[in-house]
């Protein structure tokens, strides 16, 4: 099977758990935990699908500083081919600060160099030597965005599948243009609050009929309450979480991503598909950090044959 080529943001995550409140200006508030570790969604993601056995390529930018090389060595570490990633010495490498308890976060973000990726820098020799494109961060991503589609139908015209974790825009403008992207995706994987912002819809259920086009499968996140899609019958399919006992659940969403696509690049049932996004997610909440602890296949099989 072709590699997975992640285009996205390189940042590193400073996590402190157990965060159950979260600071007004002027106050401070105690937590139980800290951990440095690799961040940003298409990090996490991407580090997720090769601990699963996938092969992946990674284009990015990152700055030519220490935070960039510690970010680009967790990549290699991880066995991802760092090729295309674009070390920029007039950028600062992102940063973000995760104040997390075990069901949810709040994130603070220095974006720096996130920004600076654009379409033009992945050319139609890398998507041939991919299978798969995935996007996450779309808001973040700014020098992204207006060459997406182009790039999109490139990928397409590659014969590579496309997929796309919208994630949080922090303007909240949310806006039409991710919409008339849709077309262009394979599979699109928003969770419940960006696809009920991006759709307008009052609720995933509602969000998933808003956008439906007989081309896309949109796959919504919720969190605790699992995850779903619309069934080959137009009809809701959904399945519960899996649960382990969560310690941070700090890039939950990108392990999810991990795990459906690298089943659903399989072919694997969808239902089966959205089971190895549930335990993947959960699997990675055991520890702090979204890649601390990560599932392998082993992982995944295990968790899913003791709750059939």
């Amino acid at each position: 099977m072709k590699p997975v080529l992640v285009a996205g943001e390189i940042n590193a995550d400073l996590v402190f758990t157990g965060c159950n409140e979260l600071p007004a200006f002027g106050r401070e508030v105690l937590v139980e935990g800290f951990r440095q570790g690799p961040g940003s969604s298409s990090m996490i993601c991407a580090m997720g699908m090769a601990k699963l056995g996938d092969s992946v390529l990674f284009a990015g930018v990152a700055g030519q500083d220490s935070w960039g090389d510690y970010c680009v060595d967790a990549l290699r570490g991880a066995g991802i081919d760092t090729h295309a990633v674009r070390r920029d010495a007039t950028l600062r490498t992102g940063l973000t600060v995760a104040l997390s308890a075990a069901h949810d976060r709040a994130l603070v973000t220095y974006t720096g160099a996130i920004a600076a990726l654009r379409a033009e820098d992945i050319g139609d020799d890398l998507l041939k030597q991919a299978g798969h494109l995935h996007v996450s961060s779309y808001y973040l991503q700014q020098g992204l965005q207006a060459g997406l589609g182009a790039l999109l139908t490139r990928a397409r015209a590659c014969g590579v599948s496309t997929s796309l974790d919208p994630g949080f825009d922090p303007a909240q403008q949310w806006g039409s243009a991710l919409r008339e992207l849709l077309p262009l995706l394979d599979v699109f994987l928003p969770n419940a609050l960006e696809a009920c912002a991006i759709s307008g819809a009052a609720t995933p259920q509602q969000a998933l009929q808003a956008f439906a086009n007989g081309v896309t499968r949109t796959v919504i996140k919720c969190g605790a309450e699992g995850a779903m899609t619309l069934g080959d019958d137009g009809e809701v399919l959904a399945v519960p979480a899996i649960r382990v006992d969560a310690v941070d659940s700090t890039g939950a969403g990108d392990s999810f991503d991990a795990g459906f696509l690298h089943a659903w690049r399989r072919g694997l049932p969808l239902r089966e598909s959205l089971r190895w996004g549930a335990a993947s997610g959960g699997l990675s909440t055991r520890g702090v950090g979204g890649t601390a602890t990560q599932a392998d296949e082993a992982d995944v099989q295990r968790l899913l044959a003791g709750t059939r």
